[in-house]
């Protein structure tokens, strides 16, 4: 059974630095937050994806069935490797306190946390080939719903937002940038549009909007300042890159969870010998896994504009 980072925070009280370390990096991602890891052996996952079912039907007496088998496809999802050196030279450490080794590490994971989330969302492994691909890349066919099909995109309509969660099953959570989010908060305030947005409290006391009850994560920044949804893509017609893309998902145990083999850790590695600074390792195995077929859907060409019903 997979885990938050924040339930697996809980299961290390007793290692204060690493449940630390742990809570920190879950804090510092909306999608990290919510996600379940499950923890493999080695280095890569296995696993069969469902892709159609066998045929059914009724026959009549003295007449056979018709020989059907449902289609699996093996899928490999391989770990790969996130992380990063940092040093601390040992004049700010004699002169200024130990603290801000601690201070420059908490900036080290949440900048790993960054990066992860831009992968999560658009990571391509053909352009970044160390990396995973993210729900940009893996998303296809039925799973991408067009807002429209005009040039630079089309405003948001509820319609289309409901269209996009029914193509996920057992959906869990809506993915967007914070303008949407101020879109649709706008339209649940206006009386001709409306929307069953409300308000609600995270695990770490913050509040969180929820789109008819599925809660929205923020893809905010990445490790680099940029903006990891912003209104920079092309929309499904025409070439102008002035949409964005909203995307809903199930994360749960069979569907849309992470992989990891051990804890996100950081490793004091001592002084240095080429320079007088102390050297800490931060490090992380991991991956996503998409199980099933559904798990996930994209909502594309979305304009900056007022949401519509």
């Amino acid at each position: 059974m997979g885990l938050t980072l924040v339930e697996a925070a809980k299961l290390h009280s007793g290692d204060v630095i690493r449940s630390a370390i742990i809570e920190l990096y879950a804090r510092s991602s909306d999608i990290l937050m919510a996600l379940p890891f499950e923890t493999i052996a080695g280095n890569a996952l296995k696993y069969n994806r469902e892709e159609s079912l066998p045929g059914v039907g009724f026959r009549g007496v003295n007449e056979a069935y018709t020989e059907s088998t449902g289609i699996l496809n093996p899928i490999t999802e391989p770990l790969v490797i996130a992380g990063g050196d940092l040093d601390v030279d040992k004049f700010i450490l004699d002169t200024m306190g130990q603290d801000q080794r601690a201070i420059q590490e908490a900036m080290k994971i949440k900048a790993i946390a960054l990066k992860w989330t831009q992968a999560f969302i658009k990571g391509d492994s053909a352009s970044e080939p160390r990396s995973f691909d993210g729900l940009q890349v893996r998303l296809t066919s039925n799973q991408i719903v067009d807002a429209g099909s005009t040039d630079g995109g089309d405003a948001l309509s509820l319609l289309k937002l409901d269209e996009l969660i029914d193509a996920v099953t057992d959906p869990t959570h809506l993915i967007m940038n914070k303008t949407m989010r101020r879109r649709l908060s706008v339209a649940a305030r206006t009386s001709t549009v409306g929307g069953d947005l409300r308000w609600d409290k995270d695990d770490f006391g913050r509040q969180i909007a929820k789109y008819n009850d599925l809660p929205i994560l923020i893809a905010d920044e990445d490790n680099t300042g940029a903006q990891i949804l912003p209104f920079t893509e092309v929309g499904s017609g025409g070439s102008t890159a002035t949409a964005t893309s909203i995307y809903c998902a199930s994360f749960k145990e069979g569907m849309l969870t992470g992989i990891q083999n051990g804890d996100i850790e950081a490793r004091d590695l001592g002084e240095l010998q080429t320079k007088p600074a102390m050297r800490t390792r931060c490090e992380w195995y991991n991956g996503i896994s998409v199980f099933h077929g559904k798990a996930a859907a994209r909502l594309r060409g979305i304009s900056n504009a007022a949401v519509t019903a």
